[in-house]
Order: C-alpha cells, then sequence, then structure tokens
C-alpha cells in the first residue's frame, strides 16, 4: 500500500504566541503491494463463558452462533483459535501446544463444533484471557495480530491491578476489539481494553446483534494489510509536543506511551492498516517564541513501517503582527476540537447523572447537543435524545429524561468518542500544506 499525509493548520501565530495546531490527514490507498497481500494474518476470538451468559441462555446460544458464523468466514490460510474466558481461560479451539490453527475447510469444521459445544460457567477474569491470547500471538512477530473480546459482564474476579499489568504485557503484541454485551459490563473496563490494545470499543445491545457484529470485525480484520505502523513526530530543540490524538474514526489518546527514536523524535505506535483506510490526529506542540516575520518548522509529521518513512507532512509556524492572520481558526482543528469537547461533555454529563447531580448533568448534555448538531454528528444526536428531551437543539437547551433504559444511556457512553469529518460544504478550509513521502539525506527522520 502506499501512504499519503496532508497537514491542515492556521501556521500563523500572534506575537506572544508558542502554542501550534494541526490536523494531520492519513491516507492508504487500497491496493496491497505484493510484499503486503501476502502477510500472515492471526485471529483469535475470546468468547465470554462465565455463568451470567446464562442470563438469559439465550446469550450463550447466540455467542455460540455468532462464533460459528465468523469462523465460517475466515479465509484459508489464516491462522486462528478461540478462547473461552471465566475466572480462567483456555482454548476452545484448537488444542495443540502451538495454539493456532491454519483455516481450511477441516479446521473451520473443527472449530464451528467446538464453539457449538460452549458452555457458561464460573467468574470472570478477563487478565487470563489476554494473557492467553498474548501467549498464542507473540509466537508471531511479524504478522498482522488481531483479537475480538466479547463479555456481558464486568471483570469481578481478580483485582482490577491484574488487568491493568497484564494490559501493559499485551501492548504492542496485538490489537484488540472490546465488545459488551447487554446492560451490565463496564463501559470504561472495555474502553481501557480496546484503547490500550489500539482497538475499538462497543455495545451489543442484544444477541441477535452478536452475529452481524462478529462479521463486521472479521471483514475489517481480513483487509488489514501493513501491520505496526507508527506515527513519527520530530520537533526542533527547545519545542515540546503537548498531545498527539487520533480524532478521527473516534477521539482517542494513542497509547502505550511513545517510544523515544532519538532526543527529538518519537513514535506512535497506531497499529494495522488495511487499503481504503484514513485516520486524522491532532497535533500540539509548544514551539520557543518568535520575533514577527520568523518562519519555523514546528514538527516533522511522519508516517513509518518497519522503520521506513512512507508518507510525511510538515507543521509551521510563522509569527505575525495582523490579527487577522493570527486569529483565523483552521476549519480542521476547530472541528476537532469540538469533537474532543463533545465526547468529554457526555463523558461528564453521564457520570454527573449517574451521581444525581442534576444541574451538573443537564448543562454537560446540552452542550453535548449543541456540539454535536453544530458538527453534523447525527448519530451522536440521536444516542443523545434517548437520554434527554430536546428543547432547542441550537442552543443545547435540553431536560434530563427520567425514564431511560441503561442501554440506551451505555449506548451513548460507548459510542460518545466517534467523530464525524469536517461537513464538504463548509468552504472555509485554507489550503492544506502538504508534503509526502520520506525526507531527504540528513533531514530528521
Amino acid at each position: 500500500m502506499t501512504f499519503s499525509a496532508v497537514t491542515y493548520q492556521n501556521e500563523f501565530l500572534s506575537k506572544d504566541a508558542t502554542e501550534v495546531h494541526a490536523i494531520v490527514t492519513v491516507d492508504a490507498d487500497g491496493t496491497p503491494t505484493p510484499s503486503t497481500a501476502d502477510l500472515q494474518k492471526a485471529i483469535v476470538l475470546m468468547i465470554d463463558t462465565s455463568s451470567s451468559m446464562l442470563q438469559p441462555p439465550t446469550k450463550i446460544e447466540a455467542a455460540r452462533t455468532a462464533a460459528a458464523t465468523a469462523i465460517a468466514l475466515i479465509p484459508d490460510g489464516t491462522l486462528f483459535a478461540v478462547i473461552k474466558g471465566s475466572h480462567v481461560a483456555s482454548l476452545a479451539y484448537p488444542t495443540n501446544q502451538y495454539g493456532l490453527a491454519y483455516a481450511d475447510d477441516l479446521t473451520r469444521a473443527e472449530a464451528i463444533g467446538a464453539v457449538r459445544q460452549l458452555k457458561a460457567d464460573g467468574g470472570t477474569a478477563m487478565s487470563t484471557w489476554l494473557d492467553l491470547a498474548r501467549g498464542i500471538l507473540e509466537q508471531l512477530p511479524g504478522a498482522i495480530r488481531l483479537a475480538y473480546l466479547m463479555t456481558d459482564g464486568r471483570n469481578e474476579t481478580e483485582p482490577r491491578h491484574e488487568l491493568d499489568a497484564q494490559l501493559a504485557r499485551c501492548a504492542g503484541v496485538f490489537q484488540c476489539d472490546a465488545r459488551g454485551v447487554g446492560a451490565n459490563f463496564m463501559v470504561e473496563e472495555l474502553r481501557l481494553i480496546a484503547s490500550t490494545l489500539l482497538g475499538q470499543v462497543d455495545i451489543i445491545k442484544s444477541a441477535d446483534e452478536m452475529v452481524e457484529d462478529f462479521r463486521t470485525f472479521l471483514e475489517r480484520a481480513i483487509g488489514k494489510n501493513v501491520t505496526d505502523v507508527r506515527l513519527r513526530v520530530w520537533t526542533p530543540k527547545g519545542s515540546t509536543t503537548r498531545f498527539v490524538r487520533q480524532v478521527s474514526p473516534t477521539v482517542e489518546p494513542l497509547v502505550p506511551s511513545p517510544v523515544p527514536v532519538n532526543e527529538l523524535t518519537r513514535d506512535y505506535p497506531t497499529g494495522s492498516w488495511g487499503g481504503g483506510e484514513s485516520r486524522d490526529y491532532h497535533v500540539c506542540v509548544d514551539v520557543p517564541l518568535g520575533d514577527v516575520g520568523d518562519e519555523r518548522l514546528a514538527a516533522r509529521v511522519s508516517l513509518v513501517v518497519d522503520d521506513v518513512v512512507v508518507a510525511q507532512s510538515l507543521v509551521k509556524a510563522l509569527w505575525t503582527d495582523d490579527d487577522a492572520l493570527s486569529t483565523r481558526i483552521n476549519a480542521q482543528v476547530a472541528h476537532y476540537t469540538g469533537q474532543a469537547e463533545l465526547a468529554q461533555n457526555i463523558k461528564e454529563g453521564l457520570e454527573a447523572r449517574r451521581m444525581h447531580d442534576d444541574r451538573t448533568a443537564t448543562v454537560k448534555l446540552g452542550r453535548a447537543v449543541q456540539l454535536a448538531n453544530d458538527s453534523g454528528n447525527e448519530q451522536t444526536v440521536k444516542l443523545l435524545k434517548r437520554v434527554v428531551e430536546v428543547d432547542d437543539i441550537e442552543t443545547g437547551t435540553v431536560r434530563l429524561k427520567r425514564d431511560v433504559g441503561a442501554m440506551d444511556e451505555m449506548a451513548l457512553d460507548t459510542r460518545s468518542t466517534r467523530t464525524v469529518r469536517v461537513r464538504p460544504a463548509d468552504g472555509t478550509d485554507p489550503d492544506p500544506a502538504a508534503a509526502t513521502g520520506a525526507g531527504g539525506a540528513g533531514e530528521p527522520a
């Protein structure tokens, strides 16, 4: 695949400003190269088989059906495994020491037979599930390694520090999507797993949605063509990177912590990519104060695969005493700043609601309604309307609903970080400053 990177920013700073903001859009084309098309893929499904999956029994039945459907779609030659998880973890398939099987007609049939026999019993200790997945997948350092964790409950059979420690060990070994079924799981728990392991978190409201969710995950997993892609940020001496975060398709901090390359350069892991993917990143850099008319390179943002720069874009700073230039807000930066504020207001509003602080909840969720409407985030507006009555969407005037379904509140919480891009009709974007391709000889990587 080939990658491109484009920077959107207002590079003009007022004479006393030092903080530079930019949105860097990275695109991957849809054509894998021969070297990446044959890259080995390994997929591990972690299915909750704790006793809560029997409440009602249709839940474990749906999990069996969904897993069987997903297995049937795994392409020939893909390595795969299925883990059954309760207070302990074990392999449902395969049961060999290697822990993985190559997908073909025989192994798919055997795996489907195994998941049809899954039984629910015991507690929930997710660190054991992740530990087993790590042990399986770390045998394949050069492969695209993806996992899917599905649970209907909370991590109640072990102390929190055990999950935290296991996530630290799993980071960089594999990516993991996390799904909560029903209304008894803890959103922040699954968000922690997905965020740390560069995956996505979502809710499955009813058992009959499992099949489609498994299918969607697997199709996305199969489409991955490049592994261990890193966002590399170089800043000149004296400058400081305040933050780098993904802002599309979801607002996510880039975790685990950045990896130092040298004194001025840090790598931020972004996981595996597939053709046609596009992601946006918000980069904020603090630079030394310049004089009016000075122009400096604030940051060089590169996309790195196998330690080779495959795309690059520049973030600039130019000091001016022209207020008309320095006060202009770039549409991309403003939009994603608003999307991050939207996610934060939903989080704080729901937390206030749970604490019976109706005044704060109303203010925060009202602001969220206003931000979602202004940015064209229609799906989030719909989710918010299940929690509040909207009197005036333009001003964010709302009233809390008294009878709100637990799953409606959890759906809003789970999906609060999903973003939309700037509306095409906006028309306020300045021409982007773009630089693609690897840096030349003697340039910092």
